[in-house]
């Protein structure tokens, strides 16, 4: 290849570099930035949002109409009388008006690392601006009056008083006029589940044909909300697999609802650390349905739903069902233990474990062991990339012995380069004996990096989606590893009295541990051996200053592993190049590649 077609090939990494980090910024860190900070403001400030119109594909009573808007407050007023709920991790209300669940907070966690910030709202009333909510009920046949079945607007009456806790269930009542009394149970444990016992009491004259359902809905998803590194929409596990889907997959009006059967399993809606699920009897055959519409004002509602099959009630009869709701944070060890205790069908698929679920998984495992020993999620960071590096030693010896044997023999290579400059054939083939007589392999250094690849990612997945690093404190300027190094290069790290402006890029705002981490990378970089190529010499020169911009906008956690990372493959590399009698001259290598 000619020196132009290097130098083209050189200019094309470089473009596709760029259009890397770009893509990252676009596709990742506005998104991610704005999660938290969106879904808040979106109760207060999203434009009015419509439901889905009746008529599920598995005949679901649909979300009814919002005519008004207003704040959290007004609207919690404007449902009625409420229950209030009071759990150890959970607290809220449920109106009776429709017997909801429309109204829940999580109290271990606050929109911001102040503790007296506002609690993270889950779910929602829908004369708000972002409605999130979870309704239970019963259909009826064909040709049943409407008025025979409760609706959201049916006022249920709550029998004796008092919030609903932990060994305080509620009971609420609703009669139909046409001789059926429904009866509801609601209970909840001391973390995120309900359980809602429903009966109906036939006290007609004729047999009476209902069928139980249940749904979990929302309005107006922030778009922020979306990204591609994590799964967040419709989640659930039907006949033991993993069934899915994305909001964007109904963006599109008219899009047909996505429809499945099961025995066993349960569905809902997902965020990055939160849930609302509805749970079915696991015993029992369910018809689901994810479904969505657009809004004459382009707003979007969604709904993931499932209906039983048909009781059939006789005079005098009595049928009975009992679903579940979880709604709150996916922690993992929370849902392992409802997937135990509760048999409920691979619940802990809530958290996206990714592709890469087989080492995903354990790397949590032995993540989660170390923060609980230790108590600090840093440290745990740290401890398990010590773990990691072990288990790949022999990989990243074999690995690092070729870069020394590469590094070793350059000499010889730049030599032969100047005696047979004028003849590429001659050169290349000297180059080759080189190799040979110095048993160097040039791509040995590469094939253990490509296998590291999956656990690298797996690690970064594992870090991104654990709740337990959410808002977790590291040493010094780090409160929360969740968000990026809160430090900016561009008022000295907080010595110049002044605020880094919104408008900035967040790219540009680099804090000091993605310096570090851009550090550790070019020193690394410089123990490398150095291309041959003037043009991809100086391109991997550059690669620490991109990463550096590029890290900076990723969570503090991922950064201070990276960076750990780093540093013990620098000493590594380090050693076994001693080892190999290949002289160590940092500084020296900076100044020879300068002049290359």
């Amino acid at each position: 290849m000619n020196k132009n077609g290097i130098n083209n090939n050189m200019l094309l990494t470089l473009a596709l570099m760029a259009l890397v980090v770009l893509g990252w910024q676009y596709f990742v860190v506005r998104p991610e930035m704005k999660t938290e900070q969106a879904h808040q403001a979106a109760l207060a400030h999203q434009e009015k949002t419509h439901p889905l119109t009746p008529g599920a594909p598995v005949n679901v009573p649909g979300m009814a109409l919002s005519s008004t808007h207003m704040g959290r407050d007004a609207a919690l007023k404007v449902e009625g009388v409420r229950v209030a709920i009071d759990s150890p991790l959970l607290d809220g209300s449920i109106a009776l008006k429709g017997a909801k669940f429309d109204d829940l907070r999580l109290k271990k966690y606050h929109e911001t690392t102040n503790p007296k910030s506002p609690e993270i709202v889950l779910l929602a009333p829908k004369s708000t601006d972002f409605p999130y909510y979870a309704e239970f009920g019963w259909v009826g046949a064909a040709g049943t009056p409407d008025n025979a079945m409760p609706s959201d607007q049916s006022v249920w009456q709550q029998q004796g008083s008092g919030a609903l806790s932990p060994g305080h269930p509620v009971t609420l009542t609703w009669v139909n006029g046409h001789g059926l009394t429904f009866t509801r149970v609601i209970s909840v444990d001391g973390q995120y589940m309900f359980n809602v016992a429903d009966s109906v009491t036939n006290n007609s004259p004729g047999a009476q044909t209902l069928y139980p359902f249940a749904y979990v809905a929302r309005e107006g998803v922030p778009k922020e909300q979306t990204s591609w590194v994590l799964h967040q929409g419709f989640v659930g596990v039907a006949n033991g697999s993993e069934t899915d889907a994305n909001y964007t997959d109904f963006k599109d009006e008219g899009a047909p609802a996505k429809t499945f059967s099961s025995t066993g399993g349960w569905v809902g809606i997902t965020d990055k650390y939160w849930m609302a699920a509805i749970i079915p009897p696991q015993s029992q055959n369910f018809d689901a349905s994810y479904l969505g519409a657009t809004t004459p004002g382009d707003v979007k509602a969604y709904q993931a739903n499932y209906r039983l099959p048909a009781r059939v009630i006789a005079p005098g009869g009595t049928a009975q069902v009992s679903h579940r709701l979880f709604a709150g944070a996916k922690v993992v060890d929370i849902l392992r233990g409802y997937e135990k205790s509760q048999g409920i069908s691979r619940f802990d698929n809530a958290v996206d474990w990714g592709w890469f679920w087989f080492l995903t998984q354990p790397l949590f495992w032995l993540l989660d062991i170390f923060y609980k020993f230790i108590g600090n999620f840093g440290i745990a960071i740290l401890m398990l990339t010590v773990v990691v590096k072990l288990l790949f030693f022999p990989l990243a010896n074999a690995s690092f012995k070729s870069m020394s044997k590469m590094k070793k023999v350059q000499p010889h290579m730049e030599e032969i380069r100047k005696v047979h400059k004028e003849d590429p054939q001659r050169q290349q083939k000297e180059i080759m004996e080189l190799y040979k007589r110095e048993k160097v392999n040039p791509v040995a250094g590469c094939v253990p990096m490509l296998i590291q690849i999956p656990v690298f990612f797996s690690l970064y997945k594992v870090l991104y989606v654990s709740i337990e690093m959410r808002q977790a404190p590291f040493y010094g300027w780090i409160h929360d590893l969740s968000a990026p190094d809160p430090t900016s290069i561009l008022n000295l790290f907080g010595l110049l009295p002044y605020h880094i402006p919104l408008w900035v890029p967040a790219y540009l705002s680099i804090g000091i541990w993605p310096i570090l981490m851009g550090f550790t990378q070019f020193v690394q970089t410089k123990l490398n051996p150095a291309p041959t190529d003037p043009v991809q010499a100086k391109m991997f020169t550059f690669m620490p200053l991109i990463f550096t911009f590029m890290f900076a906008t990723f969570p503090a956690g991922l950064v201070i592993y990276y960076t750990w990372n780093n540093l013990l493959s620098v000493t590594q590399q380090y050693v076994i190049m001693r080892r190999e009698g290949v002289k160590v001259h940092l500084f020296e290598n900076i100044k020879l590649r300068r002049k290359n």
